[in-house]
């Protein structure tokens, strides 16, 4: 495997900025969302929802992005298939660094950039691996 490519760290960054994008929608959502509300929710129980609604919501960005190239059954079952574990790892990322930071499922401007930085940089070996080896991307 050869980690040096000049031309798939640049596609496998986009990919992951992409999922980045759609996975922060849904997650963030759902703290802001909990945290603006004074909800009394456990906090894993909003943590899991996070993530949950992450996925979707990165699903569904990469749904749109990827109908106009391959219609919207196979952008649908691209999306699906193709950055699951990216996702997953980006979310757990994310939380964990929000637990960490904040001791809770809570949003801080300063917290933010850190997740986003977490979520960024924890999949994109795995995307870039997935490059290389499959040729297969996301975008």
């Amino acid at each position: 495997m050869n980690w040096k490519c000049k031309h798939t760290w640049p596609k496998a960054m986009k990919n992951t900025a992409w999922c980045l994008m759609g996975c922060s929608i849904g997650d963030f959502g759902t703290i802001l969302f909990f945290q603006i509300n004074n909800i009394d929710f456990p906090l894993l129980g909003i943590m899991v929802l996070a993530i949950i609604n992450g996925l979707i919501t990165s699903i569904i960005l990469e749904t749109i992005v990827l109908t106009k190239e391959l219609g919207i059954k196979r952008a649908f079952n691209t999306a699906i298939g193709m950055s699951l574990i990216s996702m997953i790892s980006m979310e757990a990322s994310m939380n964990i660094v929000d637990y960490i930071a904040t001791g809770g499922a809570i949003l801080n401007l300063w917290v933010v950039p850190i997740m986003l930085i977490f979520g960024f940089i924890t999949p994109l070996p795995y995307n870039y691996w997935r490059l290389k080896k499959y040729g297969i991307s996301c975008h």
